[in-house]
């Protein structure tokens, strides 16, 4: 009884010494089973993010500790930097993690950008009020000036994220 010819398979190639298991397992799960993106953290975009993050907060400490009289401006002004500080940080966790290669139902870029194109203008809107309301408080003209900051850097990501979402996807096609 013939069996014919057989492949047998070996995990050593013929042209040199064979690798450790271990090695080996590494180099095959690849990229993917690391838990975190670590090249995310230095990226152009991860330190936009973090600095927009810190700008946000800092105009909210800013706001808050300054001693004002119950102005629903400043009131907004809270909601909106609280609001974009956490929708910032939630696509920064979705970026670190590479949550956006399990979640393929949804298109992150034009989340990104939808959510920078909102928040910004709800962000300005805060601190032209901010600014304009602030009676030289110096707690309350750092909070409108943190504001503006944090507004120039979420311009920043938003055309960037345009870039990524609309230009690309049309040069493609």
């Amino acid at each position: 009884m013939s069996h014919g010819a057989r492949v047998i398979r070996t995990g050593v190639s013929s042209g040199g010494p064979a690798a450790p298991p271990a090695a080996t397992a590494a180099s095959s799960a690849g990229s993917d089973a690391e838990l975190m993106d670590g090249a995310y953290f230095r990226s152009c975009a991860g330190m936009l993010k973090v600095a927009q993050m810190i700008s946000l907060l800092i105009g909210f400490i800013s706001v808050n500790s300054s001693p004002w009289t119950d102005n629903s401006a400043y009131s907004y002004f809270q909601i909106v930097t609280m609001c974009d500080l956490v929708m910032i940080l939630f696509f920064y966790i979705i970026h670190i993690f590479r949550i956006y290669r399990k979640l393929t139902c949804v298109s992150w870029p034009l989340a990104e950008f939808l959510h920078y194109l909102i928040g910004t203008i709800l962000l300005l809107i805060a601190s032209i009020v901010a600014a304009s309301k602030s009676y030289n408080l110096t707690g309350l003209v750092a909070g409108a000036t943190f504001g503006f900051l944090a507004t120039i850097l979420c311009v920043l990501s938003m055309w960037s994220s345009y870039k990524v979402s609309c230009i690309t996807q049309s040069s493609s096609k």
